[in-house]
């Protein structure tokens, strides 16, 4: 998929920023997810798998284009969710409409509804897949190092360097296939994750893995250490779903302005923590990239909670 839409922007902060649009990508609402998801669903149709397992929480954008993407190709979908995190959200009731199955399980009996769900469907005949939540995995990876290929073109097409890419980062492959590119091509950008929920030890080690993981697999030679990792948690607020007033008003404000819907959970997260970085760390001159990560339907969930305050 070489779809990139990217266009100039506005920031009270930011001289020079640009934001690529993975929003716009054509398929049910965009993000990131949609890329990886082409990539699975790639393999889970040529392996002539019958049914999609998932998880991930009811703000999953994850959870959505997997759901949407298996009605789609009419597959079975099962989406398992924590008991502890029921608030209905529009991704969730779009999960729903999907025909996706929703399991509910508590947090700490996970892995074993995971593996008592994947024995079941066999038990039944059937012929599942399991994807991570947030679509982890190399095949995951593997979506955001294509997409840097296509940045490094994009740039010498419109005669650009990006200096700072950033990105609100969770699972990390989104992160990890960035920096495998960076590393790839000595491209020498900063590539720049906003923690949404992870400290920054659990946020890097899970990164880092991704990447030896995807090197290994691929036979690349490439040596990335933690010091080549920038993953912030200084904007996590009181964990992942929190957020404050000063994102409130980023999310506010980038909409009035530019029309760019951010959301609280993800891509306002990372839009705040990117203005505050650049600010403590004084960047002035620079051309920077912001990746909206998608979740429109986040957008909207903040401004039906926001009329009802």
């Amino acid at each position: 998929m070489k779809y990139l839409n990217i266009h100039k922007s506005h920031s009270s902060y930011i001289k020079n920023l640009f934001i690529l649009r993975e929003d716009l990508i054509p398929f049910s609402f965009g993000g990131n997810k949609v890329r990886k998801a082409n990539k699975f669903f790639e393999h889970i149709l040529d392996n002539k798998y019958d049914t999609v397992i998932t998880y991930g929480s009811a703000s999953s954008n994850h959870c959505r284009v997997i759901a949407n993407m298996a009605n789609m190709h009419n597959l079975k979908c099962i989406v398992i969710t924590p008991k502890e995190d029921n608030e209905s959200t529009l991704n969730s009731e779009l999960v729903s409409y999907l025909n996706a199955k929703v399991v509910f399980s508590d947090v700490e009996d996970i892995k074993k509804t995971i593996d008592e769900t994947m024995k079941k469907e066999l038990g039944m005949g059937n012929n599942p897949y399991f994807i991570q939540g947030g679509g982890h995995g190399n095949i995951g990876t593997s979506a955001y190092v294509e997409v840097f290929d296509n940045l490094l073109i994009y740039e010498k097409t419109n005669n650009i360097n990006f200096d700072y890419i950033f990105l609100a980062s969770g699972t990390g492959t989104t992160q990890a296939g960035l920096i495998i590119g960076n590393f790839k091509y000595k491209a020498n950008k900063k590539i720049i994750g906003i923690s949404i929920a992870r400290s920054k030890l659990k946020g890097s080690k899970v990164i880092l893995d991704s990447i030896n993981d995807y090197t290994s697999e691929n036979n690349l030679k490439l040596v990335v250490n933690d010091k080549d990792l920038i993953f912030d948690d200084s904007y996590i607020v009181d964990g992942y779903g929190t957020f404050n007033s000063d994102i409130e008003l980023v999310i506010d404000n980038q909409f009035k302005l530019n029309g760019l819907p951010l959301d609280p959970t993800y891509t306002g997260k990372a839009f705040w923590g990117m203005e505050e970085y650049i600010k403590k760390e004084k960047i002035a001159n620079k051309n920077i990239l912001f990746i909206h990560t998608g979740g429109t339907p986040l957008f909207f969930d903040y401004l039906t909670k926001k009329d009802r305050k």
